[in-house]
């Protein structure tokens, strides 16, 4: 989905700066990031459906039918689908899952539970696509070596170590940031479609009555032929369309019209050249469909076209990677997940961030989905349940869209979301067959992920609830301090809290033990927007409450991470000014404990619990200043 970015271009700078570079440069951009998952696909799509299909695939109906096939789905579900409708529904230019989630939240005018469970569903899918891509990509082609001229079964042993030291590799480089490389990721792209183009139009003429296999009509035909079997193929020419969802994902880094022209440009012929070429080669020499892909390489190319290939993986794994790390910075800030480590690896380049937990994780799941399926084949059963779980998703947030936000009649609405929807069903439904063989993988790794998600909202929710119930009204409070004064200290006091209208645990404790009040008092609450970005001129919102005590709210998108000092500073132009080293901040930190009786049964109260203690310092997390916090603690069941 990625969901999202989403998510992965770290390879441009922000909106703004990216309005000022040329398109055909934004265009180039978006080939090297946007396009480098689906561009991976040739190295196994064609292989994997022929090898499912009757007479392992040697029959010409199957070969017309299978190329007939994946054309339909890239114009249907790519071009139709993603690029003309899709890139329509931006939530303020920006793209992804939890992008469209937030549009359709904000659309809706309310808080929709269904809605916010959809989006935490896309994100979980995510995720597993984010740790099956670079396994299944990098694997596919370093297989190249199994085919090497002279050298094939000398060099099979050595792919999966070769595979894992490149990955492994990968994720090292992360930390200290890609910007160096970035540059080149859209140029070494280019060369890699031109070379499937060219590879593909080489190989027409081996047999030119591919051509045919453009109809959709051999497609239909080659389904009938196959019966159930051509209902479990489907689930393997999907493989085609993997990635499709970066178009929408990656539009805020790029914009819809570079990525219109690079999709119709260049990727889509090229695709559909390759996908030809790989026909056509199968048609002239039955044998070559065990590695269409790498039999269409001339022996004096083999070499030169292994190394491309294995650096188109690397980018398309990278942008995969960077994506995941955009995400986990959404659903941070949309509340789907707690705080976690989120590092800038450069101050100009707004998409690069560093986040070490998941990265970890990542490389963890990359290297134990080698070890478990051993070759891309198997993987490639697990991998397409992940991506069109993920595009099902986008077709009935889209659905709420079409009805909520461009104010279309709920009949139009269902009628243009279900043809997609039927379509991306048959295909789930395709891919869920293959859960023997490897889709049980991100299915349990997608269920446990929103099981994270749900319990650390609910949780979240229990806890603001059980608070506020606790905790006196700010009103009540300024009350009680007229009749009885504390003694005053000198300088200013921010409290933070979530909830602007009770007095915050920090301040009750430091009346109730220090027995202080400062001079001023400023009660901070940080909330996150619907929207990718808040202009600065709307990021704060200043509410006097008397003499004492201020409100003031400061307000992030979801795409962007908290700078409290930076932001405080803009209070200056409204009439509230900071000396920061002046100033402390008080934070409440609260021991949470399980109880039987809480919302929550007590497994997962212990999992809340674990979340809780792990999540990122609010300290570091807001960039505020370590030597002004003063943290005072309390015990809260849930």
């Amino acid at each position: 989905m990625s969901e999202p970015t989403t998510s992965a271009a770290e390879t441009h700078e922000d909106a703004s700066h990216a309005k000022s570079e040329g398109f055909w440069a934004l265009a180039l951009g978006s080939v090297g990031v946007v396009f480098g998952d689906i561009g991976t696909s040739p190295l196994y799509a064609m292989r994997e459906a022929l090898a499912h299909s009757r007479s392992g695939g040697t029959e010409e109906l199957a070969v017309f039918g299978v190329v007939s096939l994946v054309t339909w789905a890239l114009i249907l579900i790519v071009t139709l689908k993603y690029v003309i409708f899709l890139l329509q529904a931006d939530n303020k230019g920006e793209g992804g899952t939890l992008a469209l989630m937030a549009l359709a939240r904000r659309s809706l005018g309310r808080r929709s539970g269904a809605v916010f469970f959809l989006g935490m569903i896309g994100a979980a899918l995510f995720y597993s696509d984010g740790i099956i891509t670079p396994a299944l990509s990098v694997l596919s082609a370093v297989e190249g070596l199994k085919v090497a001229p002279g050298l094939g079964s000398a060099l099979t042993p050595f792919v999966l170590p070769v595979s894992a030291g490149i990955l492994i590799a990968l994720f090292m480089v992360q930390s200290r940031g890609t910007a160096s490389m970035a540059k080149f990721f859209g140029p070494i792209t280019v060369l890699w479609f031109l070379t499937l183009a060219g590879l593909g139009v080489f190989h027409i003429f081996d047999d030119p009555r591919i051509l045919i296999g453009l109809s959709p009509h051999y497609g239909v035909l080659f389904l009938l032929d196959n019966g159930f079997l051509g209902f479990v193929i489907l689930g393997s020419v999907f493989l085609a369309v993997t990635g499709a969802e970066a178009l929408y994902a990656d539009m805020g880094h790029f914009g819809k019209g570079p990525i219109r022209a690079a999709w119709a440009g260049l990727v889509l012929p090229a695709l559909l050249l390759n996908y030809l070429g790989q026909g056509a080669l199968v048609l002239a020499n039955p044998e070559a469909r065990l590695n269409p892909f790498y039999e269409m390489v001339p022996e004096v190319a083999f070499w030169p076209v292994l190394v491309l290939a294995t650096a188109a993986t690397v980018i398309a794994s990278q942008a995969v990677i960077s994506g995941a790390f955009s995400v986990t910075q959404q659903a941070v800030q949309l509340g789907l997940l707690p705080r976690i480590d989120i590092r800038r690896t450069s101050e100009t380049l707004a998409g690069q961030i560093y986040v070490p937990q998941v990265n970890m994780l990542l490389l963890a799941g990359v290297l134990a989905l080698l070890a478990m399926f051993q070759n891309s084949s198997n993987l490639a059963a697990a991998y397409g349940i992940a991506v069109t779980g993920s595009m099902f998703v986008d077709t009935l947030l889209f659905f709420v869209i079409i009805g909520a936000l461009w104010k279309r009649p709920w009949w139009q609405a269902a009628l243009a979301a279900g043809f997609f929807a039927v379509i991306d069903l048959t295909f789930v439904s395709s891919n869920l067959l293959k859960i023997p063989q490897g889709a049980w993988f991100p299915l349990v790794l997608g269920g446990a992920l929103v099981i994270i998600m749900w319990t650390w909202t609910r949780g979240a929710q229990i806890l603001t609830d059980k608070t506020r119930r606790d905790s006196v009204q700010l009103t009540e409070l300024t009350e009680i301090l007229k009749a009885r004064a504390p003694h005053r200290a000198p300088g200013t006091a921010i409290f933070l809290t979530s909830d602007p209208d009770v007095a915050p645990v920090a301040l009750m404790h430091n009346l109730k033990h220090n027995k202080v009040l400062h001079e001023k008092n400023v009660i901070l609450t940080v909330k996150t927007t619907e929207t990718p970005r808040v202009k600065d001129e709307d990021r704060i919102k200043i509410e006097p409450v008397n003499e004492d005590f201020k409100k003031v709210t400061v307000a992030y998108g979801f795409m962007e991470s908290p700078n409290l000092p930076k932001a405080l500073g803009l209070c200056r132009k409204l009439g509230l000014k900071f000396d920061i080293m002046a100033t402390s901040f008080f934070l409440g930190r609260r021991s949470v404990v399980p109880a039987a009786q809480s919302g929550m049964p007590l497994w997962q109260d212990r999992l809340f619990i674990y979340l809780m203690r792990n999540a990122a310092n609010p300290t570091d997390f807001f960039k505020i200043p370590p030597g002004r916090v003063v943290e005072l603690g309390t015990q809260v069941t849930v």
